[in-house]
């Protein structure tokens, strides 16, 4: 059993030693750099309790006690570790230990949804965004910020997508488009009765339509002529944010966004060096 993990079970700790060890699992970053006597101040205890604790975790004095936990603490950094995507925090978590379980549950994430990834699916859904003359991004809350972060970048390759929800002209864009165009949707849950419509509307109109969700096997899913999946460990509503979802779709969408870049490397490369040099003449104007 691990250091840490002996102080988060107190196991036959008195009283005393249960509050030298909150304070340690709590103030992980700042202990190693504490004398004995900073720690017994601000636990309230004293030189011989630190000790006593010491030699109960199997050390023979808190120097070396210390040592091993320096050593666990900066090995901990770089070990991942599973993290509840629902309640990935505690109200009991250092500031840092906050920290460590986000940066986890991140990598964990986007290893997880590249281990769903297929390389046709994203061949074909990058074929579909190039050869669209116009390209639809429907998502709401969280998802639609993603959507404009995508829509971002396009800018940098001079192609410019359409936020389909925005000001709440989601039907009238839908209605605006044509064969030549694509969409894309955003959706966890993959049940939203309004994009339901629209996809059908879509499919009438053999208008394509590329689905990112958690759900392949929702309605919109089946509908849609290509669909992304994201790992489902996010419960629908019962959680703290929409943390391992929305990774997820970020990761996606600057995945598509890099393969069509590398597409045409050297001429988008060589846009940006024209804007680059436009930019130094604006700015002397």
């Amino acid at each position: 059993m691990t250091l840490l993990k002996k102080l988060e079970q107190k196991q036959g700790f008195t009283d005393t030693e249960k509050r030298i060890a909150d304070f340690i699992l709590m103030n992980q970053e700042d202990v190693p750099n504490m004398y004995i006597q900073e720690l017994a101040e601000n636990t309230f205890t004293s030189h011989s309790a630190i000790i006593r604790l010491s030699q109960k975790l199997g050390f023979s004095g808190y120097r070396n006690f210390k040592v091993a936990l320096i050593h666990e603490i900066q090995s901990n950094k770089h070990t991942i570790s599973h993290v509840d995507p629902n309640f990935p925090f505690l109200p009991t978590d250092s500031s840092i230990n906050i920290a460590k379980k986000m940066a986890d549950l991140t990598i964990e994430t986007i290893r997880k949804t590249m281990g769903k990834l297929d390389k046709d699916q994203l061949n074909k859904a990058v074929e579909i965004i190039r050869n669209a003359k116009r390209v639809y991004l429907f998502g709401n809350g969280d998802s639609q910020i993603r959507a404009r972060s995508f829509q971002n970048k396009f800018i940098k390759i001079n192609k410019h997508l359409i936020i389909a929800d925005e000001y709440g002209e989601t039907t009238w864009n839908t209605l605006s488009m044509d064969d030549l165009d694509c969409a894309i949707f955003i959706s966890y849950t993959g049940n939203s009765a309004s994009y339901i419509k629209i996809i059908k509307y879509l499919a009438s109109m053999k208008i394509p339509s590329i689905m990112l969700t958690g759900n392949s096997e929702s309605i919109m899913s089946r509908l849609c002529n290509l669909t992304i999946e994201v790992p489902h460990d996010e419960y629908d509503f019962f959680k703290v944010g929409t943390f391992s979802s929305q990774i997820s779709f970020e990761y996606i969408l600057d995945t598509l966004f890099s393969i069509i870049y590398a597409k045409e490397y050297t001429s988008n490369l060589n846009n940006l060096k024209k804007k680059e040099e436009a930019i130094k003449k604006w700015e002397l104007l």
